[in-house]
């Protein structure tokens, strides 16, 4: 796979909402209140994703916002040494940056502790529509719709890039501690599925927005005119993905895990990175096929490292993973 690349400020993905720092714990498999240390690591879902773009050869940039401290521009080295453009992440003087710890058990499963707010007052006056509307893909996440004014920020942002046909991505990246109820995260979830062309949901993520572990019974009932293609991720064992005439399991593939922090966004980058290979890809079950199946090997490749943006794997891991490099 290669990409198209794009000249100027049009990028081939833009990447719209939280980067944050994981902190990940030296020794992990035993609870948070006994860890004693932990290392910092760049994290956030979507800036996860433009730095899993870059690593796979997609000109990718970064929107967002955080804080002009320490921790904020630790964050914007580790994506601009990605290659990530970082000229749209707005350090803010007297902002905190947000960090996350993650507490990991034996099997390199996590669960997050928040502080501070993910998207570090993100809101309309942060938007570069023009950077919207120039870039071929728009990838945002469930995060910047809890926050009003993220939540008018994120939903402009979709708006701009449908009416000038752009793809826009949607990760249901559901953190449910964030939300003030979980009604409200449900409806949110499924109103930006709705505004999508792509949408990427865990089995987990299936049973609370549609309430069915079924992917083609729960992914029909978010489907629309403008949905291309959903998938749900299953972990190691692969993805289903659903296209509008079909619906197909892709088998993961097998590796040592020590970390599944960002593994899903690993696998988003890889698929849209598949997406974006030419100008003019038709989600047909041939086409889709191998695309996900890339995305599954890179997913499983950034669960045998700690850290997500650390972890991320280039396209010749990838390749050689899959026995194709």
């Amino acid at each position: 796979m290669t990409s198209r690349q794009s000249g100027g400020d049009a990028f081939d993905a833009l990447c719209m909402g939280e980067v944050l720092i994981d902190f990940m714990p030296i020794r992990p498999g035993a609870p948070a209140g006994g860890i004693g240390a932990f290392t910092p690591a760049a994290g956030g879902a979507p800036a996860n994703v433009a730095a899993g773009l870059a690593r796979l050869g997609v000109r990718s940039a970064f929107l967002g916002r955080t804080g002009a401290d320490g921790f904020g521009r630790f964050l914007a080295g580790a994506l601009a040494g990605c290659g990530v453009d970082v000229g749209r992440l707005r350090l803010v003087p007297g902002a905190r940056t947000p960090v996350a710890f993650v507490s990991l058990d034996n099997a390199g499963e996590r669960e997050f502790l928040f502080y501070g707010e993910p998207m570090t007052g993100f809101g309309p006056g942060d938007l570069d529509l023009p950077a919207v509307e120039g870039s071929r893909l728009l990838h945002v996440g469930s995060i910047g719709l809890i926050d009003p004014s993220a939540r008018e920020a994120t939903l402009l942002a979709v708006e701009a890039a449908r009416r000038h046909g752009r793809i826009v991505s949607f990760d249901a990246n559901l953190r449910p501690a964030l939300w003030p109820d979980l009604e409200t995260a449900r409806r949110m979830i499924r109103r930006a599925a709705g505004l999508a062309t792509v949408v990427k949901l865990s089995d987990e993520e299936l049973v609370f927005v549609t309430g069915s572990a079924v992917p083609d019974d729960g992914g029909r009932s978010l489907w629309h005119d403008d949905l291309r293609l959903l998938v749900v991720t299953h972990g190691r064992n692969g993805c289903t993905f659903l296209t509008r005439d079909a619906c197909e399991h892709v088998p993961g593939v097998a590796v040592p895990t020590v970390d599944t922090t960002g593994a899903g966004d690993a696998f988003m980058a890889a698929l849209l990175a598949g997406m974006l290979e030419t100008p003019d890809f038709s989600c047909t079950a041939e086409r889709v096929r191998p695309v996900c199946r890339f995305a599954n090997a890179a997913g499983a490749l950034s669960t045998t490292a700690a850290g997500a943006i650390p972890a991320l794997p280039d396209r010749d891991a990838v390749l050689r993973l899959l026995g194709d490099g």
